[in-house]
């Protein structure tokens, strides 16, 4: 299939899921609203419904998840259509062949359990509903480097990997991506960053809640592979990379594998497991888990640019804050002046909950002229709403066929290769309390000069920079 070609419909299998409910309704609304959606939409599930019966279900999304815009809605209604039956009887694809009436190009989106990847794959194959078609995967692409393997070769049986778009909808958000456009179109940000000037990278995504519910899933899951094998190490490699020698998606994506190629498996002392305290009381989390709730890593890259420097990712639930930040910290200048006054210098990107890049500098604390403060020089801003979700845009991307933000297969299997060994043997967890920065254990895997603990301050005053 043609990447420029777009798709003529779209199929999503668990279209009476709760990723549908929270996510997807209120990201084809919004394509909608933009123009950017004119094609069927064909739900598939297994509920007993009807086509009313997943309207309705949208509706009650949009009211409650994205603000229900009665013109855009109309016409997502109009587009709708359901199918209903069990992902492993033929006769649910034959039916869905039906609906897709002449389309010749549909997208056919996962957002089901991946056990259930192999027979819907299967059954689009056979059913004729696979060719010319792309498929969408929904995260996780496994478990582990075999699982991962396994999925791809059951993706490969039916789709060329030119075809398979597998969503990290991380990389749809706009400050990650801000990320690359701040690195690479900024002339002075490639004189300082490598290891000549920078010390240590550091990256945190803290939560201040929970598993909020869902202690099923997170207790076969943990934190290594909800967010930092996925999430982080997208994040890692928009830092780390090289520029690319294109612009297109192809050349991005390889230099990102490129970073993972240059990162050794992860060795057990350069981890720290933490559990926070009450999880196991969460329903449907095992009396004795040994889940992580809390991981810090410390990871090395061994490339021309950063090869010496260490890389570190910090998350965890429960912790102080709701916030995602990296600390870039510089070398210490030469001792010219007194050591009170010699502090680290940092640039800092935050992600999340608003946007701001801040470069940490010294200067003259007040009322001694040779003690040193650090201070910073900020731009921020808070979130637009008009501002695309991420799910907006890495489906209508998918729909395009534009691969940039999406996990190629080397990509999927380099992360798994790396986090491995500390899956399969895997170091204590340590309790830790709630709204803490985790187990005291957390100094065996800390950057010199310490965790750079993010706060979440009030929104910036008007007049404010607001560049970033």
């Amino acid at each position: 299939m043609n990447n420029a070609v777009h798709s003529d419909a779209l199929v999503f299998f668990g279209a009476t899921g709760d990723l549908a409910y929270k996510k997807i309704f209120p990201a084809l609304q919004a394509m909608i609203k933009r123009g950017h959606l004119e094609v069927p939409v064909i739900g598939v599930a297994k509920a007993g419904w009807n086509l009313d019966q997943l309207r309705a279900r949208a509706k009650d999304s949009l009211e409650k998840h994205g603000g229900l815009d009665a013109a855009a809605f109309e016409k997502l209604s109009g587009l709708l259509h359901y199918v209903d039956g069990d992902y492993g009887d033929r006769a649910t694809f034959d039916a869905l062949r039906k609906e897709l009436g002449g389309a010749q190009h549909p997208a056919h989106y996962l957002a089901i359990p991946p056990p259930l990847f192999g027979p819907v794959v299967e059954h689009l194959a056979k059913s004729g509903s696979a060719e010319g078609a792309r498929v969408i995967v929904e995260k996780p692409f496994g478990s582990d480097l075999e699982s991962a393997r396994a999925l791809n070769r059951i993706l490969h049986a039916t789709f060329p990997e030119s075809n398979i778009f597998r969503i990290d909808h991380y990389l749809g958000k706009r400050p990650v991506r801000n990320m690359f456009m701040f690195r690479f179109a900024n002339a002075f940000m490639e004189s300082f960053w490598n290891r000549t000037y920078i010390e240590s990278v550091q990256i945190t995504m803290a939560e201040d809640f929970g598993v909020q519910g869902r202690g099923a899933f997170y207790d076969e899951t943990g934190t290594i592979r909800d967010v930092i094998q996925n999430h982080l190490f997208q994040v890692l490699c928009n830092l780390a990379m090289e520029p690319p020698v294109r612009t297109d998606s192809e050349a991005l994506r390889d230099e990102k594998v490129k970073v993972l190629k240059a990162m050794p498996p992860l060795d057990q002392n350069n981890v720290v497991r933490g559990q926070f305290k009450g999880y196991l009381n969460e329903k449907g989390v095992k009396p004795d888990s040994q889940t992580e709730t809390f991981a810090a890593l410390r990871l090395e890259i061994n490339s021309w640019r950063w090869q010496g420097v260490p890389f570190y990712i910090r998350a965890g639930k429960n912790l102080p804050v709701t916030c995602t930040e990296i600390l870039g910290r510089f070398r210490k200048p030469p001792a010219v002046l007194p050591a009170s006054a010699l502090k680290h210098n940092h640039i800092r990107f935050r992600v999340s909950p608003d946007v701001a890049i801040a470069m940490g500098m010294t200067v003259m604390a007040p009322g001694d002229d040779m003690t040193g403060v650090t201070a910073e020089m900020l731009a921020s801003r808070h979130p637009s709403a008009a501002e695309m979700d991420a799910y907006e845009r890495v489906l209508g991307d998918a729909m395009e066929g534009d691969a940039t933000l999406f996990a190629r297969q080397d990509y999927v299997e380099e992360a798994w290769r790396i986090v491995d060994p500390v899956l399969k043997n895997a170091p204590p967890v340590n309790p830790y309390e709630p709204q803490t920065w985790g187990p005291n254990e957390v100094h065996q895997v800390t950057p010199s000069g310490g965790w750079h603990n993010p706060t979440v301050a009030p929104p910036a005053k008007p007049g404010a920079a607001q560049a970033a």
